[in-house]
């Protein structure tokens, strides 16, 4: 049986030097990913208890549909950075790209708790996303260390702009959501801020366009599909 997919993959993917091994163990990793058979390093932060019957059906719908967004989004960022990381040259940045990716675990499997919760389910499209992303991080990649990490600022910005808005729309009583949500939105700007630090470089204006209308993209149709 596969080990249980964890942040501290990290070292093991560094000290791989096998590109047959890497790539058995990129594939492995996407397959625990899709199927939802990831484990998460932290615990939930969504402590509030809630009534059973706090939300109404609509709420619950829409909820359900903000979280699956942020399901995608953390499917997406898995494969990206593990993408960027595949190619990266430099130690410094690839640990940190890989360090990014562990955390985003946590995301991946808060999101899918949340949306067992509200009876609902994951993008169904999900392997769309995790395959597009991983090629688009292999692309970054090969750009180069400033602008590998400026790549993960930008991404990480919009993200941000992304949960804050959710915030904004998810119920007042959906306390769980809402509290999973807050902590990723700290984590994606920690992330965004060590990208920042570590030499991190603004992308061209058209390419922060195409990422943000791919991002629409995603977003309108992982709400409803």
């Amino acid at each position: 049986m596969s080990p249980t997919l964890s942040p501290s993959a990290p070292t093991a993917f560094l000290r791989r030097s096998n590109p047959l091994d890497a790539l058995l163990a990129e594939a492995d990793r996407a397959l625990r990913v899709l199927s939802g058979s990831a484990s998460a390093g932290r615990p939930n932060p969504a402590t509030a208890e809630e009534a059973p019957d706090t939300l109404s059906v609509q709420e619950k719908r829409h909820a359900a549909g903000l979280m699956r967004v942020n399901h995608v989004g953390e499917v997406c960022a898995q494969a990206l950075y593990r993408g960027q990381a595949a190619v990266c040259r430099e130690p410094g940045p690839r640990a940190l790209l890989l360090e990014a990716a562990g955390e985003e675990v946590d995301h991946l499997v808060w999101c899918n708790q949340r949306l067992s919760e509200l009876g609902s389910r994951p993008s169904l499209l999900n392997p769309v996303w995790y395959a597009g992303s991983f090629a688009l991080g292999l692309l970054a990649g090969y750009a180069g260390a400033p602008r590998n990490l400026g790549f993960m600022a930008e991404t990480e910005k919009q993200v941000e702009a992304h949960l804050e808005g959710h915030l904004r729309t998810l119920p007042e009583q959906d306390a769980r959501s809402r509290q999973i949500v807050q902590k990723m939105k700290d984590d994606e700007a920690q992330h965004r801020a060590s990208a920042d630090a570590a030499g991190g470089v603004p992308l061209p204006a058209p390419v922060k366009a195409a990422m943000r209308a791919m991002s629409k993209v995603m977003t309108t149709t992982a709400y409803w599909v």
